[in-house]
């Protein structure tokens, strides 16, 4: 059977076996791990007739293979993380850097590891998250995330935790030879009324042409609240794939943002199932598809009991031969009464190559609710341009005037006024690499 499996899986079957025991059986997760890559060899990737990946074809992907990512250091220009301030937590190529890490002094109530120290030194209970299983025949990512990470982010926060000061964890990706492949696994967790900073770093430090395949598990206990901002900004060779789970208690809130500013190949599954009564998420971003780089970004949200709420807003650009794919999807469960849901996507086209593929779904099984749901996809409104020539604006800053404020509406669901602003350099900076049309 393993001389049948095409590449991409043949390699991730070869790193299995080849890996130390001590890594992939601390924390009694040997069974866990062998369940989970037989369930994603047998059932290979999804294919072109799954709904969920109908717009991002992953035949090119199937047919290379890719080499773990060595243990040694990779060297860094620390210049790649001068804005970045402590604490954080940097992996580069998959791997814990401690060299570049500044974890020193966290705040009050906050505790942060690597998984690969967590794995081999805590109480197999605190690590009992990596046994999730993932059942669907098309989860194939996160069955080989769960058979083969070894690294990643423990991070938990007690009710001591005011969240004043965020936290960073880095994520880079750096040249090396041949053609590299990791998993990383996350747990973040906040306690009853804990509050948490964090901004989520995917950076390039050159040229290259990994795959990253991450999971994150997010849990929000009564009364806490998480601030999560995450940049993706990628070389435009890097494939990656990620899945964010977030699970609400009842008066939990989650502010997030997204900025998908780069990758060749990028996906994001951002799952968040409400679960308590007054549970409400607040989730906005970005979607950028440049150049020849493909941004695929599917949320579901998961309206579970009564009075819970989701607001969501997204904007997306594609340009130049760039595809942008987004996927909506709002639950609203019988009983679920008294839900307010709100979903809007707005997308713009640059170029005559580029392409956007938008998704709203609304699917209501209870009668006392508000929900809505919206999506545009245009061009740059004439009049404005026109508005802005009339006042001596060149062509070209007038288009970048008005493609920013487009996208600047998103910011505003990060309260803390520093990440603002760093979010804000990210996107511009992103916008102004657009070629002129």
């Amino acid at each position: 059977m393993n001389a049948q499996l095409p590449p991409l899986l043949d390699s991730f079957r070869a790193e299995f076996d080849a890996a130390p025991p001590a890594d992939l059986e601390g924390a009694h997760l040997r069974d866990a791990r062998r369940y989970a890559l037989a369930a994603a060899l047998r059932d290979g990737l999804p294919g072109p007739r799954s709904e969920a990946w109908k717009y991002t074809s992953l035949r090119a992907l199937e047919r290379r293979s890719f080499v773990p990512a060595p243990q040694e250091r990779v060297a860094v220009d620390p210049a790649l993380l001068a804005e970045i301030p402590a604490p954080r937590l940097v992996f580069v190529n998959g791997h814990f850097d401690a060299g570049l890490s500044r974890i020193q002094r966290l705040p009050r109530g906050v505790h942060l590891i690597a998984l690969s120290q967590a794995l081999h030194d805590c109480d197999p209970r605190e690590c009992a998250f990596m046994a999730r299983r993932f059942d669907g025949t098309e989860e194939l990512f996160p069955r080989v995330n769960s058979a083969l990470a070894v690294d990643g982010v423990m991070l938990r926060a007690t009710e001591e935790s005011d969240g004043a000061e965020p936290v960073h964890v880095v994520f880079v990706g750096a040249p090396a030879d041949g053609d590299r492949a990791w998993n990383l696994r996350h747990m973040v967790e906040l306690r009853e009324q804990a509050r948490l900073t964090l901004c989520e770093h995917i950076l390039t430090a050159g040229e290259h042409a990994h795959l990253a395949n991450t999971v994150m598990q997010v849990k929000l206990a009564a009364g806490s609240r998480l601030d999560h901002v995450r940049i993706q900004d990628e070389g435009a060779g890097a494939s990656l794939i990620q899945r964010t789970e977030a699970a609400l208690a009842g008066d939990a809130v989650l502010r997030r943002l997204d900025l998908e500013l780069g990758a060749g190949l990028g996906r994001h599954e951002f799952n968040v199932a409400l679960r308590g009564a007054d549970a409400a998420v607040h989730a906005n971003g970005v979607q950028l598809a440049a150049g020849r780089r493909h941004n695929d970004t599917r949320l579901a949200v998961d309206h579970a009991v009564p009075d819970t709420r989701c607001e969501l807003t997204w904007r997306g650009i594609g340009a130049e031969r760039g595809r942008a794919v987004f996927h909506g999807g709002i639950l609203i469960r019988a009983g679920a009464d008294r839900t307010d849901a709100n979903l809007s996507n707005k997308n713009l086209l640059l170029s005559e190559g580029a392409e956007v593929d938008s998704q709203p779904v609304l699917e209501i099984h209870a009668d006392e609710v508000k929900a809505a749901h919206g999506t545009t996809v245009g061009q740059l409104d004439p009049q404005a341009l026109f508005y802005l020539r009339a006042r001596g604006v060149p062509a070209a800053q007038a288009r970048a005037i008005l493609t920013a404020a487009f996208c600047r509406e998103t910011l505003a669901v990060i309260a803390n006024e520093a990440l603002r602003e760093l979010a804000t350099a990210r996107l511009d900076a992103a916008l102004e690499r657009l070629p002129a049309p």
